[in-house]
């Protein structure tokens, strides 16, 4: 095989991984239903690893209130995930419950998943790998990492825990 050839291969499989699109990732919500991606084109979509259990948990409150606030072009979702500490352990009810009870908690909640290693969900992947989101790369330092896509499901930037739900960082993005 010549060169030229070989590189026209190892390019169109590259290019072929970057036309994924995030709405074409499929995860279930915490009752177990699919969540529809694709429903929200339109608006911006802000994704955080979420954990009941960890001294950011407080956050859970300010991402409310940026639901609620940016309603209009915004749709939070969050991911229960155990890998940090171990700080979700729950099942899915008691999530719900735990969300509910003490934070209010109305935006999305998707099943509880792997947001890195060798099980390391889709979804995930596409947020922390430049390959497939065609921004940048990253990896899920702690539980409350968040991940801003724009309208049209393009990557816009990650923000670490210690940033705020309610941050200009975030918020000057919408």
């Amino acid at each position: 095989m010549k060169t030229l050839e070989r590189v026209r291969i190892v390019t169109d499989k590259t290019a072929n991984r970057r036309k994924k699109s995030i709405y074409d990732i499929k995860i279930n919500g915490l009752d177990g239903s699919p969540i529809s991606l694709s429903a929200y084109k339109g608006k911006k979509l802000l994704f955080v690893n979420v954990a009941s259990e960890c001294g950011f948990t407080k956050q859970y409150k300010d991402l409310q209130k940026l639901s609620d606030s940016y309603s209009d072009k915004l749709v939070v979702i969050g991911s229960p995930c155990n890998q940090f500490g171990r700080q979700e352990p729950g099942n899915a009810s008691a999530i719900q419950t735990f969300c509910e009870r003490n934070f209010g908690v109305t935006f999305i909640l998707t099943e509880k998943i792997d947001v890195k290693g060798s099980n390391q969900h889709p979804l995930y992947s596409w947020l922390t790998s430049k390959e497939l989101n065609g921004k940048k790369s990253s990896g899920v330092k702690w539980n409350f990492q968040k991940y801003l896509v724009d309208e049209k499901g393009n990557l816009i930037d990650y923000y670490y825990s210690l940033t705020k739900p309610m941050s200009s960082k975030i918020t000057k993005q919408l």
